[in-house]
């Protein structure tokens, strides 16, 4: 497996040349917010793996790289998620914790919160 790292980070499985995963930012402000909004300076993390290729360290591995690059140009990173995504101990190894009174039922009936990371 080879990783490929420019402004998506993403990874490709070398075998079959898939794409197995992506991790990237977005600076979403004003009115076209997203659900990890903490303030117009923070960038919200997005990431995938594809779920066959999750715990093989991809997602560690893309972290690492993204945040390394980020602490360059932003003071913090937010994302939100889902209190039972499995990802949750992985963003908290890196640092991240949740934004106090962020909590919401998101659209499945399930708790949503806020995670936020400072350099």
């Amino acid at each position: 497996m080879s990783l490929f790292f420019g402004k998506c980070f993403t990874t490709i499985l070398e075998s079959s040349n898939q794409l197995v995963g992506a991790a990237w930012l977005r600076l979403l402000t004003g009115e076209n917010k997203g659900y990890g909004y903490v303030d117009d300076r923070t960038p919200e993390l997005a990431i995938a793996i594809l779920p066959q290729h999750r715990n093989k360290g991809i997602g560690t591995q893309l972290l690492t790289h993204l945040l390394a690059s980020a602490k360059t140009s932003y003071p913090s990173i937010s994302l939100s998620t889902r209190a039972t995504n499995p990802a949750v101990g992985l963003y908290k190894r890196f640092g991240w914790e949740v934004v106090a009174d962020s909590e919401i039922i998101n659209r499945v009936g399930g708790i949503s919160f806020k995670m936020k990371i400072d350099f």
